[in-house]
């Protein structure tokens, strides 16, 4: 036999396979603020992480949890078992870290709250085309769900905060806003795109528009970065009501929780509020046209299937059919952080 030909192995099958595991020792940390309470200790030993957190489990246990953080690189150790001493990764203390405003966790806590478990009925998504959601449990849709409840309403836009400011600060430095003075932000959660524009460019005003729940959130937020006077909120519901007049609409997130109908619908209201020269910019995890290389954009997608049962992400050329059927006269794919990307549409 070539020793040179590639051999058949399981080994990515199984990891694949399997990787729930290690996603749910992340997600536990993180809800057990783990990467928190290194941060401020520094470095400790299982033991007193064991003893902080008030773990029942054997020692082993312990440190085979721990263990594995420092496998994934979000744990450094020094020594092993009970000589060792655990301090936090530099992308764990920087995103981890709740007491940071670089925390991303929020995401993290959504996804253990609600999305493990919804997800283990994606193959019942997939034969009956219906969300596995609250409104499979509770008949109730998943936004009249977070609706009724300040605290998951706030975790929910905490999470959509935490994994979108890196594709907002890219947005704001690589998208040139030199020609336009307005923006408004179409379901702008804690106002966070409007703040990162605003403060990199400081000729531009924002408005960060939302359902009156939100604007709490968005306005206390706002305030927090010191710059109330160019970031403004506002109240929309953007299934009936028009979008104010802009230089530039964004939307982060928002088109692809919803069927192709209500995204041609949002696109055209965004068409009609910009001036010649305007820009749409449609922030998204926006899959590749060739469909094989973005796998979390595609799984974004099959997240909108659990979620919502008829939403889908979707390709830059699909963006570009929707937007030139509207009346945009031309499209560019700006790439921001990670597997994201900015869909710009030129009036």
């Amino acid at each position: 036999m070539n020793p040179n030909v590639n051999q058949p192995t399981p080994q990515n099958i199984m990891q694949i396979g399997t990787s729930f595991w290690t996603s749910k020792v992340l997600l536990t940390a993180v809800k057990f603020e783990l990467f928190t309470l290194l941060a401020a200790n520094k470095s400790m030993s299982g033991s007193e992480i064991k003893n902080a957190l008030s773990f029942k489990c054997s020692d082993r246990h312990n440190y085979d949890f721990l263990d594995v953080l420092t496998g994934i690189n979000l744990l450094q150790r020094q020594g092993i078992l009970d000589n060792a001493r655990y301090s936090n990764s530099l992308d764990a203390d920087i995103f981890l870290d709740k007491k940071k405003p670089s925390y991303m966790g929020g995401i993290l806590e959504m996804a253990n709250d609600r999305l493990f478990r919804f997800w283990a009925d994606l193959d019942e998504a997939l034969l009956t085309g219906k969300p596995q959601n609250e409104l499979k449990h509770s008949g109730k849709s998943m936004f009249e769900e977070l609706y009724s409840s300040p605290a998951r309403l706030k975790q929910f836009i905490n999470a959509m905060s935490g994994v979108s400011v890196g594709n907002f600060m890219e947005l704001a430095n690589k998208f040139d806003f030199s020609p336009y003075k307005t923006l408004c932000d179409i379901g702008g959660a804690a106002g966070i795109l409007s703040i990162q524009v605003a403060k990199q460019n400081q000729h531009m005003k924002c408005t960060s528009l939302d359902l009156p729940p939100v604007e709490p959130i968005a306005r206390e937020t706002i305030a927090s970065h010191g710059i109330s006077d160019r970031v403004r909120t506002g109240v929309i519901d953007f299934f009936t009501d028009e979008f104010p007049k802009a230089d530039v609409i964004t939307m982060g997130m928002i088109l692809h929780d919803w069927d192709l109908k209500d995204k041609k619908m949002l696109i055209k209201k965004a068409y009609d509020a910009l001036p010649e020269g305007g820009a749409f910019i449609a922030i998204e995890a926006l899959i590749d046209d060739e469909r094989k290389r973005n796998v979390f954009g595609l799984s974004m997608s099959l997240n909108m299937l659990v979620e919502f049962g008829v939403a889908f992400d979707y390709t830059g050329a699909d963006f570009e059919s929707w937007v030139k059927e509207a009346g945009f006269k031309r499209v560019e794919i700006l790439p921001l952080a990670g597997p994201s990307s900015a869909a710009i549409a030129i009036k």
